[in-house]
């Protein structure tokens, strides 16, 4: 028994009481089986003898049968109410425990796998407490109960039950370990699967302001094929297992049924006690066949359970563990282009014509007929309430929201017929809350672009100062993040976002409140390093503080989704 089952049953109040019903239950069943073979013996003995069937026996018979029945539904009726609250105390446990580790130690896991454990996982107990269980209940009562009588019937037949009984666990204990491991593998696979699905999905704006999405097609495909094959594996596993203890019991039948027979035309047993033994063998052998079978069906909720106390028990948290990187190794290769070509970023001119766009559930428009032209090399720094239309203003430029009426331009050109692709790598986007995936620092930066050396990412970080922190970390550029970059401050992750642009170099620059949530020190740093990055682009920056309006060309207001120039502002240059 592994110390998961164990400590099931020692914390879980419903799981001892399961247990013990089943064996109770276990213990009428093997009653009643021997009631059943005995009349039926009796039935066939009398009417092969010439005496006739027997009303009584008949009735007995059937009032037996019926009990089997009821007892058999009871069973698995209770059996399903008892996992039903095991699953539902488990789940309640681990909830009351991330809910008081704190966002910042929850945010250390793996969001993915703790989601998948609280659904799918805690599910794949089922098998296991319905199945499992009380067929090791039966074990313990039922093989003895129908032993003990054979004994008083037939001890010869007895002795050879008790001989090759044992060779059911052997058999089963050495496939079932085969199985445990393969069971647990598919386990890991799912959570890696669930973790890095969640993960890319969370992170998707940033993979298509990158234009790294199309990668994350390949690698989800990856991930779920290799769950696929090893869920192959193990269903195969758990079949061939199924064949050996089918092939050993039947095997150990044969050896008390041939005797029996060769007894039975030499007259040394009658036919009532030769009848009994040859229904009563089969029923010592099930349970351990049943459990043998519901063992691999099993596996899967006893590895989950082994997740759930190892969550339970934790005391610090962990690095995130490496889970396959969002950010490709090398250069995506392009998608060939179906729109017009894209204009040259450093000489096109953005502009917003008569541009009004409405938000679902919102009766006021975000941006209502807004009109606004940004010259190349220009530093324009929006300003304005939250919920005023400054994101969505941004949004659009990156051609992540359409226009509900106006038009977007590029030197002219209708952003909505340009390769969206092609215009996408001439930006640089740092969102107010930029996000960070569960890998490497240096993986994170390089998003920026994906063929970088380790001396250019070292240089990106040093001009977007986060070289000071990031060199401070535990593996330095190799740490592992945790997700949504779980164990850095703000500000070293609106750094590392940076850091990003830098890489990327891009001749257009969009920039989302990048010092909002900031404390001075790091909004200080942010601002400085901010401000290197604007030299010599096109720059849109989205502003709640006024760090970085002195190295604006001009400041416009936005109010309720309208654009109000600020004439005061004009002559504010890049220092």
């Amino acid at each position: 028994m592994k110390p998961a089952e164990r400590r099931l049953r020692r914390e879980l109040p419903v799981v001892r009481r399961h247990l013990t019903t089943s064996a109770g239950l276990a213990l009428l069943g093997a009653v009643l089986v021997v009631g059943q073979a005995v009349l039926l013996a009796g039935l066939l003995a009398d009417g092969v003898a010439g005496h006739g069937p027997q009303r009584t026996a008949l009735a007995a018979l059937g009032t037996v049968l019926a009990l089997r029945a009821l007892l058999a539904w009871a069973r698995g009726a209770l059996a399903q109410r008892a996992a039903a609250e095991a699953q539902r105390a488990l789940r309640e446990r681990l909830v009351e425990r991330l809910r008081h580790t704190g966002p910042r130690r929850l945010a250390a896991r793996r969001h993915g796998e703790t989601a998948t454990l609280l659904t799918r996982g805690l599910d794949a107990l089922d098998p296991y407490l319905t199945g499992y269980l009380p067929a090791m209940a039966a074990t313990a009562v039922v093989p003895p109960a129908v032993i003990g009588w054979l004994w008083w019937t037939d001890w010869a037949s007895a002795l050879i039950i008790v001989v090759t009984l044992p060779l059911i666990p052997v058999f089963g204990a050495l496939v079932g370990m085969h199985t445990a491991r393969r069971t647990a593998r598919q386990w890991r696979l799912l959570a890696r699967l669930g973790g890095h699905f969640l993960d890319v999905v969370a992170g998707l704006p940033t993979l298509r302001a990158f234009g790294r999405e199309h990668h994350q097609t390949g690698v989800v495909r990856e991930m779920a094929d290799a769950h696929r094959r090893a869920t192959m594996r193990t269903l195969r596993v758990a079949f061939l297992s199924s064949l050996v203890l089918e092939t050993v019991a039947t095997l150990s039948v044969a050896l008390v049924a041939v005797p029996v027979g060769l007894r039975l035309l030499a007259g040394e047993l009658d036919l009532r006690t030769g009848l009994v033994v040859l229904l009563l063998a089969p029923e010592a052998y099930l349970p351990l066949r049943a459990a043998g079978a519901a063992f691999h069906d099993s596996a899967e909720g006893i590895a989950v359970a082994e997740r759930v106390f190892a969550l339970l028990d934790e005391e610090e948290p962990t690095a995130a563990a490496p889970v396959a990187s969002v950010i490709p190794a090398a250069p995506v290769t392009p998608v060939t282009p179906v729109a017009s070509a894209v204009p040259d970023g450093r000489t096109a001119r953005l502009c917003l014509d008569a541009v009004t766009v409405h938000h679902p559930g919102r009766a006021a428009p975000a941006l209502d007929a807004v009109s606004l032209t940004v010259r190349p090399g220009e530093h324009l720094a929006l300003v304005g309430p939250s919920g005023a239309g400054k994101s969505t203003l941004l949004a659009l430029f990156l051609g992540f929201t359409a226009p509900d009426a106006g038009r977007v331009l590029v030197d002219g050109a209708d952003l909505a017929g340009l390769d969206p692709d092609g215009w996408l790598t001439q930006i640089a986007w740092v969102p107010q809350r930029p996000h960070l995936f569960a890998a490497s620092v240096a993986d994170n930066i390089r998003l920026g672009r994906p063929d970088a050396t380790d001396a250019e990412v070292r240089a990106a970080a040093r001009a977007a100062c986060a070289d000071g922190f990031a060199e401070a970390l535990p593996q330095g550029y190799d740490t592992v993040l945790g997700e949504h970059g779980a164990g850095l401050s703000a500000g070293q992750r609106q750094r590392l976002a940076l850091a990003r642009a830098f890489l990327k170099d891009a001749p257009i620059l969009l920039l989302d409140e990048p010092t909002a949530h900031l404390d001075p020190q790091s909004e200080a740093a942010v601002s400085r390093a901010t401000a290197e990055l604007m030299r010599g682009r096109t720059a849109i920056v989205v502003a709640h503080r006024r760090g970085l309006l002195p190295h604006a060309d001009r400041i416009v207001t936005v109010r309720a989704g309208v654009l109000h120039p600020d004439p005061a502002a004009e002559g504010l240059v890049l220092s």
